[in-house]
C-alpha cells in the first residue's frame, strides 16, 4: 500500500490539489466515535402497572379493609386487623373491583404469592404518564 500511495504522490505535482478525486481519505465509521463529556445517559426502566406503591396498604380480607376504614375514621373496632403496609413498589394483578377504594389484588412476582388481598389504593386502567421513577 506505501507503494500506491508513493506512486500517487509523485504522479501529482508538487502543490496541485486534486479537484475531481475518487479518493477519499475520511473514514467515516471506521474511526471510533468520542464519547460525550459527562455521564452517559441512562434509560429510565419502564415500571410496573399495576401496582401497588410504598406505603399502600394490603389487607388479608375485604372485612379487615373496612375495619382499618372504621378505625382511620376514628370508630371503635373489636378484633385485630390483619393488614400490612407495602414498604417497596409491588407489581400487581387485579382480580377484581368492588367500587371505589376496594380492589381484590394477587402480587405478579411468584416469589410474593403470599401477598394477596384488598387495598384501597387507588389502581386506575392505565398508569400515570410520565412516571418514571419510584421515590424512596
Amino acid at each position: 500500500m506505501g507503494a500506491c500511495l508513493g506512486t500517487l504522490a509523485m504522479a501529482m505535482p508538487a502543490g496541485a490539489q486534486p479537484n475531481d478525486s475518487n479518493v477519499s481519505f475520511d473514514a467515516g465509521g471506521l474511526m471510533p466515535k468520542k464519547p460525550k463529556p459527562g455521564l452517559p445517559d441512562v434509560k429510565a426502566q419502564p415500571l410496573a402497572w399495576p401496582r401497588l406503591d410504598p406505603g399502600a396498604v394490603i389487607c388479608r380480607t375485604e372485612g379487615d379493609l373496612d375495619k382499618l376504614g372504621a378505625r382511620r375514621r376514628g370508630e371503635q373496632v373489636d378484633g385485630s386487623i390483619d393488614c400490612q403496609i407495602i414498604r417497596a413498589a409491588t407489581a400487581i394483578s387485579i382480580v377484581q373491583r368492588s367500587g371505589p377504594g376496594r380492589t381484590e389484588v394477587k402480587a405478579s412476582d411468584p416469589r410474593a404469592a403470599a401477598l394477596s388481598g384488598w387495598t384501597d389504593a387507588w389502581l386506575p386502567d392505565k398508569g400515570t404518564v410520565g412516571a418514571t421513577s419510584v421515590s424512596r
